[in-house]
């Protein structure tokens, strides 16, 4: 049997859709899409003109928070969708996100690229939760991560 696979878009639940879009942006060094029907100028930030395509289609402002998305900008990967809820994060997530910081690399060569990366996601905003030595054969070592609204994810 023949299957074709699927493509898939992850959905984050948020306070702020578009603060934490803006931090999984820079994790991931994906890119905001523009508004429908609008071609966004280059070195303009799409986030402005949504701002704008919101205004004039009458989107209360109260409202324009309510979602955001990420697309990959090499159209490889899944699109990546911020959804407003009102309820708080109460439990540890079921799926989490491995970022992918050190393709290639072993040991503590492995290792010390994902504490720069950690370092440079602290400051964006994320929390660093416990970091696992390498475990061979099954384990090359990760560091367990929160972002800014508490979703963990890895830097694997």
């Amino acid at each position: 049997m023949n299957r074709k696979s699927r493509e898939f878009q992850v959905t984050f639940d948020a306070h702020d859709p578009k603060a934490l879009s803006i931090f999984w942006r820079e994790a991931l060094g994906y890119v905001h899409p523009g508004p429908p029907g609008v071609e966004v100028p280059e070195g303009t930030d799409p986030l402005d003109a949504w701002d704008e395509f919101l205004e004039r289609v009458g989107v209360p402002e109260d409202q324009r928070n309510t979602r955001s998305a990420l697309e990959d900008p090499d159209g490889v990967g899944p699109k990546i969708f911020f959804q407003q809820v009102p309820e708080d994060k109460v439990a540890k997530n079921r799926v989490h996100l491995d970022v992918r910081a050190a393709p290639g690399l072993e040991g503590d060569e492995r290792m010390a690229a994902f504490e720069t990366e950690c370092a440079r996601l602290v400051a964006l905003g994320a929390k660093r939760v416990k970091r696992f030595e390498p475990e061979q054969p099954l384990s090359l070592g990760f560091i367990v991560m929160q972002d800014p609204e508490g979703n963990e994810f890895c830097l694997d």
